[in-house]
């Protein structure tokens, strides 16, 4: 299925990652249709040549009576430690929300194209239960599966692991290095969650739309895990931006690691072409 001329329904199409795929899709001459509850996506996200419908995707059915292609499922609640407070607003976004999700796809046999947590590999596979947050997302791709199995319907499911990139926001529900960035340009302490010792793959925002494309194209079935093979600790991280570092209190929900498994992305052509101590070093400036 070659992405282009298609239409193609991305739900969380005003958050970070969901911006830059609509407008990789748009480019390549797609009807590109967003919906978003603005939960987390900005209108400033907005980009030339995609059309944007608000509301949640519990009612994606009624925003979106249209027949697509491919739906990338990109819009659900996506903080891990935050969802320890929330657990109904996580149910809401990530099990109603995703349930109506995968009913629109029985309904139009279109290819799905699932967007799940690296969080579930986490600490030997113990990550899955860490949280609402986590919990959610594993169970869900259990469920597409499933979905896929009864109702003979196409599908993949990536992970993504660690996004950054432009456009990433901080605050409550931020990103690492957008939060580092944004207080090392006022020069302030970075803070550092104990031990400071646990790794991440992160992934430059570009790389994860190149592998979005490459699944929705020629990927089939679970396991397309996206993600740098280069792990940093937080502290390594906080080091690369230099300047003070202030040690926070460990955190309930905060992993020490993530099994990445990038084979089914690698055999369809994908690799990371991006490093993140190189992007830090430009975004500091």
């Amino acid at each position: 299925m070659e992405l282009q001329q298609k239409t193609i329904v991305v739900t969380g199409g005003a958050g970070f990652i969901g911006s830059h795929l609509c407008a990789r899709l748009a480019a390549l001459g797609n009807t590109v249709i967003s919906l978003d509850n603005y939960f987390t996506g900005l209108p400033e996200n907005h980009v030339a040549g995609v059309e944007y419908r608000v509301g949640h995707t519990k009612d994606i059915a009624q925003h979106i009576p249209e027949t697509p292609d491919i739906v990338y499922h990109l819009g659900e609640y996506s903080r891990v430690e935050i969802s320890l407070t929330e657990p109904a607003l996580v149910w809401d976004l990530n099990v109603a929300g995703t349930f109506a999700v995968l009913e629109y796809w029985r309904a139009k046999k279109c290819k799905l194209i699932y967007a799940g947590s690296s969080t579930k590999f986490g600490d030997g596979g113990l990550g899955r239960d860490q949280s609402p947050y986590a919990w959610t997302k594993a169970t869900n791709t259990e469920l597409v599966r499933n979905y896929g199995a009864w109702y003979g319907l196409l599908f993949a499911i990536t992970y993504f692991y660690n996004v950054y990139g432009p456009g990433e926001r901080a605050g409550s529900y931020g990103t690492v290095i957008e939060i580092f960035r944004q207080k090392h340009m006022r020069g302030e302490a970075l803070g550092v969650v104990s031990p400071g010792t646990q790794k991440r793959n992160f992934t430059h925002v570009d790389d994860i739309i190149d592998g979005l494309l490459l699944v929705g194209e020629k990927g089939d079935g679970d396991e397309f895990g996206l993600g740098a093979r280069e792990a940093y600790s937080v502290t390594e991280v906080a080091e690369m931006f230099g300047g003070k570092i202030e040690m926070l209190p460990q955190r309930q929900g905060n992993r020490m690691d993530a099994m990445l498994d990038d084979t089914k992305s690698r055999m369809l052509g994908w690799q990371p072409r991006r490093r993140l101590p190189e992007y830090i070093e430009a975004v500091k400036k």
